[in-house]
């Protein structure tokens, strides 16, 4: 048969993933299944919001690209891939089960990676330092239904942007960063979480939560947040000598974040 041969996954020491969000709408499973067959790992951590249990309460959404994403990082365990999940505060029901094994999948609080040059790195949710989710939950409520309108205004807006020929512009990407009280909040939490990191005596901490992809030092310690797979699509990659990288893998792949199929609906 002519035509190229497929080429091989990259390796990767190990890799960081969270805030897939699985059971929304706004989940952009198929751009992480491209993800998880171009990429192989000795150790893969879910860092929280994996599945969105707050929406599948509400209204149930699962189409067959979240199924094949949750089949396609068992089968990953199966071929001898270690599996660490730390839930978040959106799949929060697994933390009834913390210290648990289910099918080859370990569910953890917490856990300290090492990488290959020897930095010891907490990994953790984070949403324990979001004092709206710790201490309102009902305002927490309130502002994950805002979000997801957000998103949805996002997604007909840059419908429109595509017909008048722009590109892709992010409204909650925007909002993030120059509303002032959203500044501020980031600015906290990432101020709590290197607290934390320094309570634990690690060089660094790798967490999720507020989808933000950002990797720099803070006040000595190494502070790296993976991202999401909703707005930026990435994830946190460790190299073999132990070096760090965030893959923005929309952007690396040039796919295009307002998918044709969430436009016509």
């Amino acid at each position: 048969m002519d035509g190229l041969a497929p080429s091989r996954p990259t390796r990767y020491r190990s890799i960081f993933i969270s805030d897939i969000h699985l059971g929304t709408r706004g989940c952009k499973a198929d751009y992480l299944l491209d993800f998880l067959k171009e990429t192989e790992c000795e150790t893969l951590y879910l860092v929280g919001d994996i599945f969105d249990g707050w929406r599948l309460r509400k209204n149930w959404y699962w189409p067959q690209a979240h199924n094949d994403v949750v089949q396609k990082l068992l089968r990953k365990v199966r071929k001898g891939m270690r599996l660490v999940y730390v839930p978040g505060n959106h799949d929060e029901v697994l933390r009834d089960y913390l210290g648990m094994h289910f099918g080859g999948v370990e569910v953890m609080k917490e856990v300290i990676h090492e990488t290959a040059d020897g930095k010891r790195m907490l990994v953790i949710h984070g949403d324990e330092f979001d004092g709206i989710v710790k201490y309102a939950r009902w305002l927490a409520l309130l502002g994950d239904w805002a979000y997801v309108t957000m998103l949805q205004v996002n997604t007909w807006f840059n419908y429109l942007r595509r017909k008048l020929g722009f590109g892709y512009w992010s409204l909650s990407a925007y909002l993030k960063h120059r509303v002032k009280n959203a500044v501020q909040f980031v600015c906290n939490f990432e101020d709590a979480v290197v607290a934390e990191a320094k309570r634990h005596g690690v060089d660094g901490v790798i967490c999720g939560h507020i989808h933000m992809a950002e990797m720099r030092m803070i006040d000595g310690i190494l502070y790296v947040n993976d991202g999401d797979w909703v707005e930026s699509c990435t994830a946190l990659v460790e190299h073999f000598d132990g070096r760090l990288e965030i893959l923005p893998w929309a952007e690396l792949r040039a796919f295009p974040m307002l998918e044709p199929a969430t436009a016509a609906a």
